[in-house]
């Protein structure tokens, strides 16, 4: 089991007792996990009427300022049955989202007021088209199609294969605990951290409202055969929240190379297989550019896995540094 040295103190892998004491901690670190910005519903209402199912609360996601998004929770443990727990429960959520949109925008409604956090959802919607929390609400829970976000303490291939079966897209975040006596470290990616860092960046003029492109890392063989041979790239994980609004991809060669060289649009994007990854499938053959290097003088620039940015922001840059 995974170990946590800081300090010369060892962190030991923690094992949680129950859902609950999970659940109840994901709450807690909220904050931390979705940012400030955005706001945790720690709300279990019954919907759907026909088959009826209880999510573990909702998010309301402000990382695109302009275009806030809602996403259901199911906190989740290992240990449980992938594809009769999680999947059953978010296979049933799916099918009763559409019937039960009132009764949803009513709780929410109700949280936002009760709990006193409707000033900073008004701060928030400063930044959008929205007149009021009205009409907000009436935005993410009608206009755009729903997603999920399943947080567990260890991602499994089995969960993979099931989330993969679904056609609402969803997000997975590992939350893992290491303890020393009463210490805890906890290990984790933020929600939409790259999309966050950008507009929480000084340095750059990048919005995330901007961001249409994704960069990957490509080994020749695999450039070769796929991005330039069969005009796709596959086995590519995605956010939910981008899946709408990406329109081209570039490929960075790895060493030898280093270097963005091409580009191709968008065609569609599906599900890869049995995973919770997608396929990406162009419209035409991809487009070479002037390479764009790595630079010489920095350290930890080359994509390791994708990364957003603008084709704009792209095509202007004369070094990686200037592309993200």
């Amino acid at each position: 089991m995974e170990k946590l040295l800081q300090n010369n103190v060892v962190y030991d892998y923690y094992e949680y007792h129950s859902e609950k004491e999970f659940e109840q901690l994901i709450v807690e670190q909220a904050s931390q996990i979705f940012g400030v910005n955005s706001i945790y519903v720690d709300i279990k209402k019954r919907i759907g009427d026909s088959i009826m199912t209880i999510p573990d609360g909702y998010l309301i996601d402000f990382s695109f300022q302009a275009d806030p998004r809602l996403y259901i929770i199911e906190n989740e443990l290992s240990s449980h049955d992938p594809y009769k727990h999680i999947g059953s429960q978010l296979l049933k959520f799916a099918i009763s989202y559409k019937a039960s949109g009132r009764k949803i925008k009513a709780f929410l409604l109700e949280h936002i007021i009760q709990t006193g956090i409707q000033e900073k959802v008004e701060e928030n919607l400063k930044h959008t088209k929205h007149r009021n929390i009205d009409d907000f609400l009436e935005s993410i829970i009608f206009e755009k199609p729903v997603a999920a976000i399943v947080i567990i303490d260890r991602s499994t291939p089995e969960l993979e294969n099931v989330l993969s079966q679904l056609t609402m897209d969803t997000d997975i975040i590992e939350f893992q605990t290491f303890k020393y006596q009463k210490e805890s470290i906890y290990k984790f990616t933020p929600f939409n951290a790259e999309i966050r860092e950008i507009s929480e960046s000084q340095t750059t003029t990048l919005r995330p409202e901007e961001l249409n492109t994704v960069v990957v890392p490509a080994r020749e063989e695999g450039f070769e055969k796929e991005f330039l041979g069969n005009n796709c790239w596959y086995s590519i994980r995605i956010h939910a929240s981008m899946i709408d609004k990406l329109k081209y991809i570039a490929t960075y060669q790895v060493s030898p190379i280093s270097a963005i060289t091409h580009y191709a649009e968008i065609s569609s994007i599906e599900k890869w297989q049995d995973t919770n990854k997608y396929i990406l499938k162009f419209k035409d053959v991809p487009k070479k550019i002037t390479s764009i290097p790595l630079d010489k003088d920095k350290r930890g620039l080359a994509p390791q896995a994708p990364r957003y940015t603008s084709l704009e922001k792209l095509l202007k840059a004369k070094r990686i540094s200037q592309v993200f």
